[in-house]
């Protein structure tokens, strides 16, 4: 069901299981829904009160004109005080009413957005290059409050309307039936109209709020750092606006409209109730002229009809409200329900006490179908198509073994898999044959806290938050010192760069760390690895934005840093190549040479070729080393390319 398109709500229907899971998903607050249910109840109990008092007063209390009957203070007076108690209680009533629906609101949005964060975040990073971050975020605040609104408001409307419908026709028909019957007869005249003018509010909301969304999304895209170069570079700001300013228009024009129906629908019903009001108080007129009814059940019919005509009306439009608050529920349960594609198995295992041995036994690996690690309605959104296959194989029976504390260069033409393979080593993705083991285990068969606690990361851009260097540094380990933070980045030859800022450690490093140079984002990201202390190091084009002086700090630092650890490590440079215990050349998923470096310039083959061209400073002249100098990536499965170096 989709929120642009009337006809799916219209012609949908509330599925029990749906149902069945909201109230399961509630059920923590099952008592106090009770409790909430029950305050609707005695308040529109209560809400007779008065009409009933008032009838009394008339009828009984004040002096009849006919002569029938003298004056009666005393009663007068308890009808007065009961009218004011009925008032004090309601209003008490509703402030418990407003208590409980807040309670079981905030409570379940913040049951819903927690579920839904712990489960997204735990989503394989497929699933992350093929979804729009507007739309992730969309489900997270938007539809999580649409669904609060659907237990709170429209179920509470619901309940509340039929309850007051129920008692107070049941009062109406009690006191005079027939005039009950005369005033729903014109309850057709505006319940027709009134539905249609719902449905076309329910249509031009959701169209809202498509729009909305359209906009966050480009707000999202356009107001980072990132897109905001892009859009001035190009010359593009007078095309964006042009863009930005017709969707705020659209949404100017339907607030404009909304306003009108509600208006109508408000003025209509004001409208209905006075005739209502009319047309009781004229046939119940006469009868009290005739004597067959009394004058007080006249005022107290009036009051009644009155209050009859509003719930009846919203009532009818029931259903649309609850298809369209339920729609909510569908798309979270949707992204709840998502599979995992990259999850601990049953009796996985911890990693403990890490050595650092690595084995590739005969690897293959192709990119998941979209149908397998994505969800249809955010494929939708975001204009891809959600398709079961799967990519062409990447990898190729790849076996290898990295032993502890040894360090090994992956080298070759991009595309080769290099940065494929490395995201493979933290199981950021799942192998499709074969096997990678870490000491000896299939690292589908370990925890991936435990694996990956093991392994550090530093990739060719460094994601930085915005936040200060420290809290950056911190995220390897929350509980680290500010001496070992300055020992961290003494060893990665940034220390000194940090403390010739003003605020020093403290200094927010902007939106993705754009405040920072590649160079300084580089050395923060070894810092932050450094102090992580993993038994496996991947370094993903670790030293590619530093210049020659830094890079020899690096290598220096990185020397002592890697000593007993494991390494992988993926680079163009000749000091990160030249110095690795083997050398292990990759073209087209396979692994076409390995061994050292002076054995492999023997060897002629593509090493050599790649080194000379690195040597040289030049475009390799061979053909398939042509594009040696590019970063690494790999075709996905629907052939765009994946932001793979990134993982």
């Amino acid at each position: 069901m989709s929120r642009s398109d009337p006809s799916a709500i219209s012609g949908a229907h509330l599925d029990s299981g749906l149902i069945r899971r909201v109230w399961a998903f509630a059920h923590p607050y099952r008592t106090r829904t009770g409790w909430f249910l029950g305050v609707i109840v005695v308040e529109a109990l209560l809400g007779l009160a008065t009409p009933l008092l008032i009838k009394r007063i008339v009828d009984d209390a004040l002096p009849q004109t006919n002569g029938g009957g003298a004056a009666d203070s005393r009663l007068l007076t308890l009808c007065a005080l009961g009218m004011a108690l009925a008032a004090f209680a309601i209003a008490g009533f509703s402030l418990v009413e407003r208590w409980l629906s807040s309670t079981i609101g905030e409570g379940l949005i913040y049951d819903l957005r927690a579920a839904l964060f712990d489960h997204v975040q735990q989503m394989p990073v497929a699933f992350f290059t093929r979804t729009q971050t507007g739309a992730l975020i969309s489900r997270l605040n938007n539809d999580v409050i649409g669904a609060q609104r659907a237990v709170t408001q429209t179920l509470g409307s619901v309940v509340s309307n039929i309850i007051v419908l129920g008692t107070t026709l049941t009062a109406m028909a009690l006191l005079e039936w027939r005039l009950t019957l005369i005033s729903l007869v014109l309850l057709p005249v505006f319940v027709l109209p009134a539905k249609r003018i719902g449905r076309r509010l329910q249509s031009i909301t959701r169209e809202s709020f498509d729009l909305n969304a359209s906009m966050n999304t480009t707000m999202t895209e356009r107001f980072n750092v990132s897109g905001a170069t892009l859009v001035k570079l190009f010359g593009r700001a007078d095309h964006e606006s042009a863009g930005f300013t017709q969707r705020a228009a659209r949404v100017r024009d339907i607030g404009v409209r909304s306003a009108m129906y509600s208006r109508t629908f408000l003025t209509a019903l004001t409208l209905v109730g006075a005739v209502g009001t009319a047309v009781i108080y004229l046939l119940g007129g006469r009868l009290v002229i005739s004597g067959a009814m009394s004058l007080g059940t006249l005022i107290a019919l009036g009051v009644f009809v009155a209050q009859i005509y509003a719930p009846l009306t919203q009532l009818s439009n029931a259903r649309v409200d609850l298809m369209t608050a339920f729609v909510s529920f569908d798309r979270v349960f949707e992204v709840l329900d998502a599979p995992r594609a990259v999850d601990d198995r049953p009796g996985a295992i911890d990693l403990e006490e890490p050595r650092g041995r690595v084995e590739l036994d005969h690897l293959s690996f192709r990119y998941p179908a979209a149908s397998t690690v994505s969800i249809a309605s955010l494929e939708a959104e975001a204009g891809l198509a959600l398709n079961d296959q799967a990519s062409q194989e990447i990898l190729h029976d790849l076996v290898l073994t990295i032993e502890p504390g040894q360090t090994v260069a992956l080298v070759g033409p991009s595309g080769a898999g290099k940065s494929t393979l490395a995201s493979l080593v933290p199981r950021l993705y799942d192998v499709t044959g074969g096997a990678v083991r870490v000491d000896g285990t299939d690292v589908r068969d370990l925890t991936q806290d435990t694996l990956r606690a093991a392994i550090g990361v530093v990739t060719q851009d460094p994601h930085l938050f915005h936040e200060s260097i420290a809290e950056n540094l911190r995220y390897a380990r929350p509980g680290a010192t500010d001496a070992e933070l300055i020992d961290a980045c003494r060893a990665a030859r940034i220390h000194d760069a940090i403390a010739s800022l003003p605020d020093g450690y403290a200094t927010i490093v902007g939106e993705r760390g754009y405040r920072m140079s590649g160079g300084e984002k580089q050395r923060l990201a070894i810092a932050r690895m450094l102090l992580k202390d993993p038994r496996i190091v991947i370094l993903d084009e670790a030293t590619s934005h530093l210049d020659t002086e830094n890079e020899a700090a690096i290598q220096d630092a990185l020397a002592h840093a890697l000593a007993g650890r494991t390494a992988l490590v993926i680079a163009h440079r000749l000091s990160t190549i030249v110095d690795a215990d083997l050398i292990v050349v990759l073209e087209n998923g396979h692994i076409v040479e390995r061994g050292r470096h002076s054995s492999l310039l023997a060897v002629d083959g593509l090493y050599a070729d790649l080194y000379r061209a690195l040597l040289r400073g030049e475009a390799p002249t061979s053909p398939r080393v042509a594009d040696a100098a590019t970063p690494d990536a790999a075709a996905g499965p629907t052939g765009d390319l994946l932001p793979v170096t990134q993982v």
